[in-house]
């Protein structure tokens, strides 16, 4: 993971240094709601679970038209599951914590509205589970999940000329939330939106 961190952090310098034609960079903070879920083949049932997301970022114009944006932002996320186990249906919540790092391009398709992609490198710290049934009731922490995750996202944003800004993604892990050898073999992977409001320096 340590690696893996490493890298992203390359990337994000490289971008800086390689955008020397751009006049000035634009720092600022975010924060909003996350309404994510997971999705798996061993789920009987699921429905999304309600989280926040809370950072900073960095717009790095390129031209007029297309900025680099990278962020780091704390983002909670999980779902609320049913599965089959031993016989018996198990209801559980998933709750997963990740440092994300989206490295994000931005198009302007007109002032102040763009269109924003990009991937993301989402890095684990903290997991909890509940779980109920008939025979269990268990909350705990455990260390199932996988430690690094990679997602990609895509939505669209709006800046104001007074340095607020909204914006709405889709965000998708690409990889498995879970080690298959610890937990299950089916692959579950997160998904969701996040909606959020920022204010650019």
């Amino acid at each position: 993971m340590k690696k893996t961190f490493l890298l992203v952090v390359m990337a994000i310098v490289g971008v800086s240094t390689s955008s020397s034609a751009q006049e000035y960079w634009n720092f600022g903070v975010k924060g909003g709601v996350n309404f994510t879920n997971m999705t798996s083949d061993g789920f009987e049932d699921n429905n999304s679970r309600t989280g926040f997301h809370l950072g900073v970022l960095a717009e790095i114009p390129v031209s007029d038209r297309f900025s680099v944006q990278p962020e780091v932002l704390y983002s909670t996320q999980g779902t609320e599951a049913t599965r089959r186990y031993l016989g018996e249906n198990l209801k559980g919540e998933y709750q997963l914590d990740y440092i994300q790092v989206p490295l994000v391009a931005k198009f302007y398709l007109i002032d102040g509205l763009a269109l924003e992609a990009g991937p993301s490198f989402n890095f684990l710290v903290d997991e909890e589970y509940s779980y109920e049934s008939d025979a269990l009731d268990l909350e705990a922490d455990s260390e199932l999940a996988s430690t690094f995750e990679f997602g990609g996202a895509f939505g669209a944003s709006y800046k104001f000329n007074n340095g607020f800004f909204v914006n709405g993604r889709y965000v998708q892990g690409f990889t498995d939330a879970f080690d298959s050898d610890s937990f299950d073999d089916d692959a579950i992977k997160n998904n969701g939106f996040q909606l959020g409001v920022g204010f650019q320096f």
